[in-house]
């Protein structure tokens, strides 16, 4: 399976559950917003730049499009589950919210996602560049000699 459909999937379905949940809270509790989308927004830009990272220090091929391409699917995919979840858990949005949601909603996601990947992938080279050159290094001057 190709990695960007893994991640920007993985994405999307992380960021509707996550403002599902948001819709969930503000039903419930609508004045003690502000501290839970604070945490929600970071939990979210923290999953984008660990996962990131990771897939950088491990040495990804072509990492960057793969991260470019999971940002463009995360958004349009978000905002339709998102609309999904909130019609059938919330408060029965209709279709008249999706419209919205697959523009300016998709936008942001998109932006959610690119952002901190993009962060993740450069500290992620950093950590892993130093540490996998001595490896290879090492490994090359350890062979013998072929004949």
């Amino acid at each position: 399976m190709r990695s960007w459909i893994v991640r920007g999937l993985g994405m999307a379905v992380l960021h509707a559950v996550a403002a599902v949940a948001l819709a969930k809270v503000t039903v419930y509790q609508p004045t003690d917003l502000t501290v839970i989308t604070a945490v929600v927004l970071a939990l979210l830009v923290g999953a984008a730049a660990l996962w990131s990272a990771i897939d950088a220090w491990l040495g990804l091929d072509d990492r960057s499009r793969v991260w470019f391409i999971a940002a463009l699917v995360s958004g349009p995919v978000s905002g339709l589950l998102t609309v999904l979840g909130r019609s059938l858990l919330v408060d029965q949005t209709g279709l008249n919210a999706l419209g919205s949601a697959l523009t300016g909603g998709a936008a942001f996601t998109a932006l959610l996602v690119l952002v901190p990947a993009g962060l993740g992938l450069f500290v992620g080279s950093r950590i892993g560049g130093s540490g996998r050159a001595g490896e290879e290094s090492d490994q090359f001057s350890r062979a013998e000699p072929a004949g």
